[in-house]
């Protein structure tokens, strides 16, 4: 009768993916035992689907854009939108908030490495003047949106297997930057194996598999695979709100976006911006067949990116900027492994290094394998009654990926002081800025004092005395 390690060996061999085991007899017996817990985690039948249809199959799959146009979308009061809509939704937001209905979703598997920076992204330094990381802001504008609406709202953090032992560690050290334990979950993303061109999974060392996170896409399978989604329904929370880690002035907590979620009885919503020009590197908002989904840049023609319409105005204008809202129960579905409801792989071509056959390790230097990803907005055409909101770059996104020019942390603080300036000018200040709006001295307004421009110009009324607008101040 065949032991567990003979019966994990044999399901290899019998998927033809036996190399995995080649050199298991050179391991030691602590290597051994990782090589075999890792192997444990791998579902071959998964994998043999995934090498079908992206390896075996056709290379790659062309986007079919016939009868494609841009998505419809809920227009900023300010852009002609209808302002007693928006008022509505602010409305049934608040009442979803002060039910407790409402949990935070962060995906912040990434490494600062881009920024020059050792350690996780969402410890990356970025409040003007004190230096507050990504997750202290995210924190703290968490905490101050549960005391607006008299609650507390629990946070979801998706860390990978390279930054989550840092992140927690961050947490602890910081005490949880004054949030309670309890309200803070984390979430390792998931893994998945890369293959070379025959399908076969590669080795990264004798005793390692080469695997690779699942993509932004994977968070939702995380959801559900690590439990979070029972404990968000132990908790009466099924409106889960969900951003990126490299995006400081994103409104964690919005509860007009919630609120047209609610009114809407969607499955998912959406923010979208309108692109800062016709060939910005965004994902757009369109609708097919009656079907709402989000096309790469990198899959839509140059010529159909540029088209513009008859008042002049760029037709696919509707950027995904990675802020959405989810149904717990969608959540539930889309991360699930039913058929026909899960989310689909993408095929990513690499050069992945590994060991050969004999043993020996290679940097590759062209790509000779592939990587499998999802990606979260392919949820959007499986979802009821999508929701699409227009939002103001300047009040949502201005993210942090490079380490200078644009989306760089120095352009991401001028934004920051912006954003405070126009909170100022609302509240009766006035402050000196230049024409794009950039005050000439460097100040902080502490999201523990307000999230929003509503919010700081309430509390600046009941402020006494006033923290004196100078260099260096912090208004907290």
């Amino acid at each position: 009768m065949l032991n567990s390690l003979d019966r994990l060996i044999e399901s290899f061999n019998q998927a033809d993916q036996g190399q995995v085991f080649q050199f298991f007899d050179e391991l030691d017996a602590a290597t051994q035992t990782k090589l075999v817990a890792q192997a444990e985690t791998i579902d071959l039948a998964e994998v043999e689907e995934l090498v079908d249809e992206h390896v075996k199959g056709s290379q790659h799959h062309t986007l079919n854009l016939d009868g494609l146009e841009p998505a419809p979308y809920q227009a900023l009061a300010a852009n002609d939108g209808d302002s007693a809509q928006w008022s509505a939704a602010e409305d049934a937001g608040s009442v979803a908030l002060q039910a407790g209905r409402v949990a935070a979703f962060t995906v912040a598997g990434g490494q600062g490495t881009r920024l020059g920076y050792n350690g996780p992204k969402g410890t990356f330094p970025i409040s003007p003047v004190t230096g507050k990381t990504l997750f202290q802001v995210f924190a703290e504008k968490i905490a101050r949106s549960g005391e607006r609406y008299g609650v507390t709202i629990p946070w979801f953090i998706l860390t990978s297997e390279i930054n989550n032992d840092a992140t927690v560690a961050a947490f602890e050290a910081a005490d949880f930057f004054g949030l309670s334990r309890e309200s803070v979950h984390f979430i390792v993303q998931g893994l998945v194996p890369a293959v070379d061109y025959k399908g076969k999974i590669l080795l990264a060392e004798k005793g390692k598999i080469a695997m690779t996170p699942d993509g932004h896409g994977g968070s939702l399978r995380a959801l559900v695979r690590s439990g979070a989604v029972d404990v968000m329904k132990a908790q009466g929370i099924d409106i889960v709100s969900y951003f990126q880690v490299d995006n400081p002035i994103v409104q964690c907590i919005d509860p007009a976006f919630i609120g047209f979620h609610v009114l809407g009885q969607s499955e998912l919503s959406s923010k979208m911006v309108p692109k800062a020009y016709a060939l910005e590197k965004v994902g757009h908002f369109c609708l097919q067949n009656g079907s709402t989904l989000v096309v790469e840049y990198s899959d839509m023609p140059v010529e159909m990116q540029e088209e513009t319409k008859v008042d002049g105005g760029i037709r696919f204008n509707g950027g995904s900027v990675a802020i959405h809202i989810f149904d717990r129960d969608f959540i539930a579905r889309a991360g699930g492994s039913g058929k026909g409801s899960k989310l689909p792989f993408h095929r990513a071509d690499k050069k992945i290094p590994h060991v050969n056959s004999t043993g020996e390790a290679i940097q590759p230097d062209s790509p000779n394998g592939v990587k499998f990803e999802m990606f979260v907005f392919d949820a959007l055409p499986l979802a009821d009654n999508p929701v699409i909101i227009e939002a103001a770059r300047a009040d949502d996104f201005s993210p942090v990926k490079n380490a200078q020019g644009v989306d760089s942390p120095q352009s991401s603080k001028e934004d920051q002081l912006r954003m405070f300036a126009r909170w100022l000018k609302a509240a009766g200040e006035s402050i000196e800025t230049d024409n794009s709006g950039l005050p000439a001295i460097n100040f902080e307004i502490s999201p523990r004092f307000a999230v929003d421009e509503a919010d700081f110009v309430a509390q600046w009324a009941t402020l006494d005395p006033k923290t004196e607008i100078k260099d260096g101040a912090v208004i907290q």
